[in-house]
């Protein structure tokens, strides 16, 4: 798995085949791909290329354990006191029973992922635009993009921010600093890469306006 060609990798090929990958082994990720990965990340758009952010890269057991705590408190809350109800539904216009089992799977073993990192923005908490993550966001996806051209998978998630202030504290972030996701990055421990399904284009672009479909 760790053994991959990163230049090997065509654009367009990655782009059709990142999908967020949850099941993830325990495989060591070496200091040099981490430091690959962040350097591809960091070349991605900055809002008036202020660069005004952090990466966090965790590691520490401890750290981990409290937040996968939360994080796993978080998903509980949002979906998994509703598990059987989407499993039983697996609704094709909400989260499938197939995408809810990796969900699930990934918040029981989130501590397990090898590398964490957080995107963090500097001076985000003074902010009240709702569009600030558009900062940090485009650098994030270059970042998963570079993991996937390494053969790490990834995921972006946020269920652990209800915590934030003692995520804060344990990242050692200025008060004014939020993180923007968390990211764990491990290789494959099962699945492949594969083009995500989607709705069709003509049912989610529409030229000049929006317009009701369906």
């Amino acid at each position: 798995m760790s053994s991959e060609d990163p230049n090997s990798l065509y654009l367009l090929e990655g782009l059709h085949s990142t999908p967020a990958r949850r099941y993830l082994s325990t495989e060591p990720i070496s200091d040099e791909v981490v430091r690959a990965i962040l350097d591809a990340a960091v070349r991605g758009p900055s809002g008036g290329n202020s660069q005004r952010w952090a990466w966090i890269v965790v590691r520490d057991a401890e750290v981990k354990r409290q937040i996968a705590e939360w994080y796993r408190e978080g998903w509980e809350k949002n979906y998994g006191s509703r598990r059987e109800q989407i499993l039983r539904a697996d609704d094709p216009e909400g989260m499938s029973a197939a995408s809810f089992r990796a969900a699930d799977h990934l918040a029981a073993h989130l501590e397990e992922a090898p590398v964490w990192v957080f995107p963090v923005l500097l001076g985000a908490a003074r902010s009240n635009n709702p569009r600030l993550g558009s900062s940090i966001y485009g650098a994030v996806q270059q970042l998963m993009l570079a993991a996937r051209a390494h053969g790490i998978g990834s995921t972006l998630t946020t269920l652990y921010a209800g915590h934030e202030d003692g995520v804060r504290k344990l990242l050692n972030l200025p008060g004014d600093a939020l993180t923007m996701a968390l990211i764990p990055l491990g290789y494959p421990a099962r699945g492949r890469w594969a083009q995500p399904k989607r709705r069709p284009l003509d049912e989610v672009v529409f030229h000049e306006r929006y317009e009701e479909w369906g």
